[in-house]
């Protein structure tokens, strides 16, 4: 990319972002809903990276030595369709499917396009993204192409772009440039700082940027502002772009009271005025791009596989958490793209093992958690990595937006959560994941793995490595005995018996620390001649309907579920909705009923009805029904 630019070329780039006006304002019109302000306010800067800046392949879009572009901003998605569609991706006539059933140009940019790595639309996600991306090009990838990011002012009142943007210059990412669309209107009036530059210049410098602002209508400035941008070494570029919503609009431009709405009875108007600022509407000529670097390495990250089974004693006892730790290892010596990340919390989650075994494979994300979702998202897109993210189950709320964007985004990274229900005890409800299994069992395409001991999780592991979508393990703190032999075979959506007798009368469900209760129960109850089967399920999601059907059915029709969790959304629930169906099985459903106090893990087992003690009760109760 030349540092300087003729003036024909300045024209045609002029001419580009005005077309890419036209088409916002007409697509818009044909659905009768979205946001052309929005996109008016960028088109030059859509203009400039696309037609001058941007090294990528038309016949590839996702070609992996791309540069890649994210639109943070995700509203202004026909503005991105419509430059696309200008550089010869697709025919502009197919930008009038905008928004319509049956027609992959939606509202907010989804990867069911070609064009689009991750969706975007819940603002204040895509910087993140962006850094996970550039964060493989720079560390992993080791390969020429840039990442560039554009966030609107409105959404740079998120707190997770601040944790971005500190997350970008902590690593040095010289190969990230953000631009900022300082269009000065929010959605429903002005935005905090408006058009205050030197705020967001003083902010961003103070964040450790390379800063530079230009006037966002201005093609020269553009051009000059991201050639300076991929020249800076040691730190990420951002570009403060002043700009004006609803530019070129005439008695729109820069007036409150339009965003997200087509421009109705003023189309017509607004569309003869741009079109009277077009040079040229035939054939675009403009110098060729410079041409990309082919030097994004071959990825594999298929079929992997443990470098060695797992290696436990029977009745051993370990805190699955250290068996997930474990698993990362035995993972990461099998391929070489097995990534970690964690929130400051790895030598309790024990992903710090991973870190102990090859420090370049692990990324510190620290107390950021949003920024922490959205950095392996960025990891995984486009199959560059196998990202597993681990924090305290319960933390992993605090980014739940983020999370159900990957799932829109079709990204497949793996979660953990440990230190999951009462069964942490002392740190108290603060700490204690309740909510876990409910928020991941909401996430479209989800699987949710709940292991009972280290060999299962070593396996879960394994297999959620291996599995589209997104993934997630609840750890427990607590040590629980080894139950399954290391040579036992485990499947996604398939339960497994691991305790059973001739004569049982109740089938007890449970997972992790409660499973173990379950299974110390019927060893008592065995005593006494009542006989007790014990499912593990594996896998709260999917879950084993038919398994857990056959063996009701065995059981007399009597099932007791045991969680520790909150009642709403856990292991009860999804076992009742399996069930419902079926004549003749009752479930009785047994979890943590309210906020929980401080204790120690037995006190709290005890004082919430879900240790071996209550569970025999329980049973008891049941026969007598």
């Amino acid at each position: 990319m030349p540092a300087q630019i003729t003036q024909a070329d300045i024209k045609v780039l002029q001419d580009i972002a005005n077309r890419i006006r036209i088409h916002s304002v007409t697509s818009t019109s044909a659905c009768n809903s979205g946001h052309p302000t929005s996109c008016s306010s960028i088109a030059e800067i859509l203009s400039v990276l696309f037609f001058n800046t941007m090294r990528y392949k038309i016949s590839a879009p996702k070609d992996s030595s791309s540069d890649r572009f994210v639109l943070s901003k995700g509203h202004a998605a026909p503005a991105l369709y419509a430059a696309w569609a200008e550089a010869g991706l697709f025919p502009v006539a197919d930008l009038q499917n905008l928004r319509k059933l049956g027609s992959d140009l939606e509202g907010h940019p989804t990867p069911r396009l070609n064009f689009i790595d991750v969706g975007t639309g819940s603002l204040g996600q895509g910087l993140s993204i962006a850094c996970g991306m550039a964060y493989v090009g720079k560390n992993f990838d080791k390969a020429s192409y840039r990442v560039y990011c554009l966030v609107g002012d409105g959404e740079s009142a998120e707190g997770s772009i601040w944790e971005s943007l500190h997350f970008a210059t902590y690593y040095k990412l010289d190969n990230l440039c953000v631009i900022f669309d300082v269009n000065r209107l929010g959605q429903s009036e002005p935005t905090s700082l408006g058009h205050d530059i030197d705020t967001y210049r003083k902010r961003l410098e103070a964040f450790g940027f390379n800063v530079v602002a230009v006037d966002g209508h201005d093609v020269e400035e553009l051009v000059k502002a991201f050639h300076v941008g991929c020249n800076t070494k040691g730190k990420p570029t951002a570009i403060i772009a002043k700009t004006f919503k609803g530019k070129n609009f005439p008695k729109i431009e820069d007036l409150e009271n339009w965003h997200g709405k087509p421009l109705g009875d003023q189309a017509d108007r607004v569309l003869q005025h741009l079109k009277s600022l077009v040079k040229n509407s035939g054939p675009l000529q403009i110098h060729p791009q410079k041409p990309l670097t082919d030097d994004a390495p071959v990825v594999d990250i298929s079929n992997i596989k443990l470098s060695s089974p797992p290696s436990y004693k029977m009745g051993d006892s370990i805190a699955t958490r250290v068996a997930y730790g474990t698993a990362l290892v035995k993972l990461a010596q099998s391929n070489p793209r097995v990534i970690a990340l964690d929130g400051d919390m790895k030598n309790s989650t024990y992903s710090e093992a991973l870190k102990k075994f090859d420090p370049t494979r692990y990324i510190e994300c620290f107390i950021a958690e949003q920024n922490l979702v959205g950095v392996a998202i960025g990891a995984t897109c486009r199959d560059r990595t196998v990202a597993f993210v681990s924090t305290f189950a319960t933390f992993l709320t605090r980014a739940y937006d983020q999370i159900r964007m990957g799932a829109i985004s079709q990204t497949n990274v793996n979660f953990c959560g440990s230190h999951c229900g009462v069964s942490i005890g002392e740190d108290g409800p603060s700490q204690m994941g309740l909510e876990d299994i409910a928020m991941f069992r909401t996430i479209p395409g989800s699987t949710v793995f709940y292991p009972a001991d280290a060999v299962s999780t070593e396996r879960a592991v394994e297999l959620a490595a291996n599995t589209k979508g997104v993934t997630f393990i609840r750890t427990n703190r607590p040590t629980t005995a080894v139950i399954y032999p290391n040579n036992h075979v485990f499947q996604v959506g398939k339960a497994n018996v691991v305790k059973k007798s001739n004569n049982d009368q109740l089938l007890v469900i449970g997972g992790g620390v409660t499973l173990q209760e379950a299974i110390s129960a019927a060893n008592e109850l065995a005593k006494a001649g009542v006989g007790v089967r014990v499912l593990d399920l594996f896998t709260v999601k999917p879950i084993d309907k038919e398994g857990i059907i056959k063996n009701a059915k065995e059981c007399g029709g009597r099932i007791l579920v045991v969680e520790d969790h909150y009642y709403e959304g856990g292991i009860g629930e999804a076992v009742i909705a399996a069930v419902a169906e079926e004549r003749n099985i009752a479930v009785k459903h047994v979890a943590v009923p309210k906020v929980p106090r401080s204790g120690s893990p037995t006190a709290l087992l005890d004082y919430y009805g879900l240790n071996s003690k209550h569970i025999i009760k329980y049973v008891q109760e049941a026969m007598k029904l």
